[in-house]
């Protein structure tokens, strides 16, 4: 049960950078260990039992706040923090005895707990966030097949899109390795932190300065628990606290400016941990410098651009909607029913549309769209000029493989991975994808052409990407440019358009992953077996447990995701699967050529592709003529149009509060009070995520489940009623005053 290496522990100790040249990334020097012992077990007994409870649980959580109002996404530093006294307790208590199965031996404990199970504990905990909090959007396409199409799909269908785009992007991961994991120059920067934290708490604390980390997270974890009945359940208003409303009840545009939930958030703020955590996720475990470029971006867009294009110019005939809004509208300012333009085979019928009249969008809605042209047109940009010549020079390295540094050397000691056993993988996932699009050939609407030019997009992008965020730690997207190609391809198929997404760009989403996570693996000397046997058993069991909890809660919660339908305190309103929804339509069911086309409504959003391109220009040359001004280029324009990503179903103050929670912890606190911060912040962070989740699931078990609804002042989410309304001339909405 436990994996071994029999070199000499002494001569694995002593193989030091002394010996072997040590890593050419000064960082990666500074934090990674340059020493390695192959005697410790890795797979044991330990290593499976909380590898998989661990992932079990992750996936859980993940998958069921992802449907609420406030979603929140659980980080595997919980697990990983969690792990260890747990893995401490085991290894005290289990029995040492061997054990004899067919011939082979094997203890449940073979001696202390080690850092190697933990990181194996880990790995398999990251496969709970790839599924169920990173980038849920497998589930998200399922979602909206079944509560927004309502369409009638089978549980193994579903599992086949579920576990087919995963094991695919492990594929591309296992080809991608070599180029991706092995080179000392691809050195995946935010694996550092994950380094620090194993080490961290695997160093013994000294009791007489103060709480031990588990202590303090056991504190902070129960706080939080017993916090979070108040905004989860008894004054859900601490969510949204929007006290300008109160001020001018009668007045539409101060709630339009002031309501925290369907306005510009100014001065209203968020008491909610998932509130703040929902859409960027943790700020505690945000560099400085990204806080304040995301700040620079939110301001600008949600302060200037936002207001000046709704009261000023009426872009896109503006004031006919509500300014924040993730519905989609008829050009009369109401809610465009998308059932009126669908086939009974979920196709778009042209003549229905014609006459139902075009799709508009909120104001913030659609200037979030062209934030995202300009975004993916100023990544490319940004990273060529600032990091161009240091990738073609770190990937010509990469690709001739010649630079092998301490951590290469000592990883050499172990058995690798043959190629074919992500092959079978690979060649696997490909065939049980293609075999779907012919047995559920109307179901998919995707094509066995389509699925392949998906996989062949996948491919070509997951090296320059993979290279990108292994070097710079940024993921350029390319969502935008996967919708418009087969938007263009097959315009008016939704279902095809999600899938496409899927295969063609989510797969990569996941083969980064898996790619980090062997970087980790790679750092902390994990034998490549067992990572491969440890990300291949949690890909599988996180892809079951996920679909199967957000089966559960589709066929047991009355009316999921039905705004319309649920009583207004629900909290099942699924905002990220109702943008994920509007993706579908705005994409693929009338097709980028009728909205972002000539004589289209938003064609001059185009232009931000333009525009984002120039944006990083400025900056770098004046990081050239004043080259000992080191803070010009951390002006980074990518992340600054960050800070207007995810907007709807973020709302603005989602951003404010992850941006003043960020800036009080990772500027003042790191500035002033260093020692506290590099001891307990990222425990901090663990602890609030730990104690919001397992109330919010309490909650719903114990209270919601059984409609016991607690109604009163505190219980409304954000009292800005004509928030929703519209402005313009004439438009009539229920509840709102005519202009």
């Amino acid at each position: 049960m436990a994996s071994k290496n029999h070199m000499d522990p002494e001569k694995a100790a002593n193989l030091s950078s002394e010996d072997h040249e040590r890593c050419a990334i000064e960082e990666v020097a500074l934090v990674v260990p340059e020493t390695d012992d192959p005697s410790m077990p890795v797979m044991t007994f330990r290593a499976w039992f909380l590898g998989l409870t661990t992932c079990i649980i992750l996936i859980f959580l993940n998958t069921f706040f992802t449907f609420r109002t406030q979603p929140l996404s659980i980080s595997a530093i919980l697990m990983q923090i969690a792990a260890l006294p747990i893995g401490k307790f085991m290894a005290s208590t289990l029995p040492k005895r061997q054990y004899s199965l067919l011939g082979w031996s094997f203890s449940l404990n073979p001696g202390p707990f080690n850092m190697k199970e933990h990181v194996i504990i880990t790995i398999f905990a990251n496969c709970g966030i790839s599924y169920g909090g990173g980038d849920a959007y497998s589930i998200g396409a399922i979602t909206i097949m079944k509560a927004y199409y309502k369409q009638s799909l089978s549980f193994l269908l579903a599992l086949i899109i579920v576990l087919t785009s995963q094991i695919l992007g492990y594929g591309w991961a296992g080809i991608l390795r070599r180029f991706l994991v092995d080179p000392v120059e691809m050195w995946w920067p935010s694996n550092l932190a994950q380094v620090s934290l194993f080490r961290a708490l695997h160093e013994k604390d000294n009791k007489a300065k103060g709480l031990t980390r588990m202590q303090f997270f056991l504190i902070a974890m129960a706080a939080s628990f017993a916090y979070y009945a108040l905004p989860g359940y008894l004054f859900p208003i601490l969510t949204f606290f929007s006290w300008v409303c109160w001020a001018w009840p009668h007045s539409v545009t101060a709630q339009q400016i002031g309501s925290g939930y369907h306005g510009l958030g100014v001065g209203a703020f968020t008491l909610d941990w998932a509130g703040i955590s929902a859409y960027h996720g943790s700020p505690l475990v945000t560099p400085w410098t990204s806080i304040l470029n995301v700040g620079v971006g939110f301001v600008l867009f949600i302060y200037v651009i936002v207001p000046v294009c709704y009261w000023k110019f009426n872009t896109f005939d503006a004031r006919k909607f509500p300014i924040f809004s993730n519905q989609l509208f008829t050009s009369s300012g109401h809610k465009y029913d998308t059932t009126k333009i669908l086939t009974p085979q979920f196709d778009l019928n042209i003549d229905a549309y014609n006459s139902y009249g075009k799709l508009y969008l909120s104001p913030l809605f659609a200037l979030s769209i062209g934030s995202g042209f300009a975004r993916f047109s100023a990544t490319l940009v940004h990273v060529a000029l600032f990091h161009g010549s240091a990738i073609l020079k770190q990937s010509r390295s990469a690709m001739k493989n010649v630079k092998v540094d301490i951590h290469e050397k000592l990883m050499q000691r172990y058995k690798q991975v043959p190629q074919w056993w992500f092959l079978i993988l690979l060649g696997g996932s490909v065939a049980l994808s293609l075999l779907m699009c012919f047995v559920w050939k109307e179901v998919v609407q995707l094509p066995w052409w389509g699925l392949l030019f998906g996989f062949v997009l996948s491919f070509i992008v997951t090296l320059p990407v993979g290279v990108i965020q292994a070097t710079t730690n940024q993921q350029p997207g390319f969502d935008i440019i996967a919708q418009f190609l087969i938007g263009y391809i097959l315009p008016g198929k939704p279902i095809a358009n999600l899938l496409f997404k899927i295969y063609g760009r989510i797969s990569t989403v996941h083969a980064l992953s898996f790619l980090s996570d062997l970087k980790l693996g790679h750092y902390m000397k994990i034998p490549p077996r067992c990572m491969y046997t440890a990300q291949l058993v949690g890909t599988l069991v996180a892809g079951i447990v996920n679909l199967a909890v957000a089966w559960w809660m589709l066929e047991s919660i009355e009316n999921l995701c039905d705004i319309d339908a649920l009583h207004p305190n629900s909290p099942w309103t699924c905002p990220k699967y109702k943008v994920t929804f509007d993706a579908s339509v705005i994409w693929g069911l009338i097709g980028p050529k009728r909205l972002f086309g000539p004589g289209g409504l938003y064609r001059n959003l185009v232009w931000l592709f333009i525009v984002g391109a120039f944006l990083p220009v400025p900056i770098w040359i004046l990081s050239k003529i004043f080259p000992d001004k080191k803070w010009i280029p951390l002006i980074n324009m990518p992340v600054i149009t960050y800070g207007f990503a995810g907007m709807p179903p973020a709302t603005p103050t989602n951003i404010a509060s992850w941006l003043i929670t960020g800036g009080i912890f990772n500027y003042f606190v790191f500035k002033y009070h260093k020692r506290w911060w590099q001891k307990y912040n990222y425990v901090l962070s663990a602890a609030l995520d730990a104690g919001t989740a397992f109330m919010g699931v309490l909650l719903f078990f114990a209270l919601q489940n059984n409609n016991y609804n607690v109604k009163w002042w505190g219980t409304e989410l954000d009292h800005c009623p004509l928030a929703t309304c519209p402005t313009a001339p004439g438009i009539k909405v229920e509840g709102c005053p005519v202009f």
